[in-house]
C-alpha cells in the first residue's frame, strides 16, 4: 500500500484536511454537515492551496468534501449573527466576500490544476468552488443550484464563475429561477467534465490526476496560466501571446525531450524544466 502523508499534523483537526500520495494533494473540506465556507474554512483552504505551491512533490490537486454535501456555500448562520454589529454586519460582509474572490482567484491563478470531485449538493458559493476548479468529475447523486434569488440575495459573486463555465442562457437559468439541477445536466451545461457512479467517484477522479502528475509540471503549470490569460484577451492579441508562449515552451528542456521521445518513440523523462 502505497504511503499517504499529511502536508502538516494539525491539518487532520481543521476544517481542511491535506492528504498527498504519488502527487496527488487532496484537500477535503472536513466540517460537515453543511461544509459551509464560513471565513475559517476559506482562510484554511486558501492556505493550504498556497502551502502546495512550495511543495516540490505536489503535482496536482482534487479538491473533496466529506459527508453528503458538497458545499452549502457560504455560512449564513454566521453572517446573520453580524447584523448585531454597529454598521449591521457590513464590515464582516465586505470581508466574507472579499476572503470568498481571494480563494476562488486562488485555484484559478494556482499553478496546479486543481479537479473538483462532487458528491452531494454544491450550492451558491459552493457551485461557484466547483465552477471555479480547472476539472470537475461528478457522482449520478450530485446536485448544483444558484439558489439565492429564493431568500432575496442574487448570487452575484457565484454567477462569475458560473458564467465563465456555462451558456450565458443556462447561467441565467440557473440564477434566475434558483431551481436545483442534476449531475446530468449540469454536464450539459459544461458545468462539470464527466458523471459516474458513486462507487467508482474516487477511483476516476484518482486516475484522472495521476494522468495529469505524470506529465511535466512545468508544460502543464504554463498551459494552464496561458489558458486563462488568453481567454481574457481579444483574438489578435491572445494569438500574439500564446505565440509567444509556445516560444518559451519549445525552449524548454522537457519540450525538447518530450519531442525527442516522441520521435525516438520512447517514454519521456521529465525534469520539470
Amino acid at each position: 500500500m502505497a504511503e499517504i502523508l499529511a502536508i502538516k499534523p494539525a491539518a487532520v483537526e481543521g476544517p481542511v484536511v491535506a492528504r498527498l500520495d504519488k502527487g496527488v494533494l487532496r484537500l477535503t473540506l472536513a466540517n460537515p454537515p453543511a461544509n459551509a465556507l464560513s471565513l475559517a474554512v476559506m482562510a484554511a483552504l486558501t492556505a493550504e492551496l498556497e502551502r502546495a505551491k512550495a511543495d516540490k512533490a505536489a503535482r496536482v490537486i482534487v479538491l473533496s468534501a466529506s459527508g453528503k454535501v458538497f458545499c452549502a456555500g457560504h455560512d449564513l448562520k454566521e453572517m446573520t449573527a453580524r447584523r448585531t454589529d454597529a454598521d449591521h454586519g457590513k464590515a464582516f460582509f465586505a470581508e466574507t466576500f472579499a476572503a470568498c474572490a481571494t480563494l476562488m482567484q486562488a485555484i484559478v491563478r494556482h499553478p496546479l490544476p486543481v479537479i473538483a470531485e462532487v458528491d452531494g449538493l454544491a450550492t451558491a458559493a459552493g457551485l461557484q468552488l466547483v465552477a471555479s476548479c480547472d476539472l470537475a468529475i461528478a457522482s449520478h447523486e450530485a446536485t448544483f443550484c444558484t439558489p439565492g434569488v429564493n431568500i432575496g440575495l442574487f448570487c452575484s459573486t457565484p454567477m462569475v464563475a458560473l458564467s465563465r463555465n456555462v451558456s450565458r442562457k443556462h447561467a441565467m437559468e440557473m440564477l434566475l429561477t434558483g431551481e436545483t439541477i442534476d449531475a446530468a445536466t449540469a454536464k450539459e451545461f459544461g458545468l462539470v467534465n464527466r458523471v459516474v457512479p458513486r462507487e467508482y467517484l474516487n477511483q476516476i477522479v484518482t486516475k484522472y490526476a495521476q494522468t495529469i502528475a505524470s506529465k511535466s509540471s512545468l508544460v502543464v503549470k504554463t498551459g494552464k496560466e496561458a489558458f486563462y490569460a488568453q481567454a481574457e484577451m481579444g483574438l489578435a492579441d491572445a494569438y500574439a501571446y500564446t505565440g509567444r508562449i509556445m516560444v518559451e515552451n519549445m525552449l524548454a528542456r522537457d519540450a525538447e525531450e518530450g519531442i525527442g521521445a516522441f520521435i525516438g518513440k520512447r517514454k519521456p523523462e521529465w525534469k520539470d524544466e
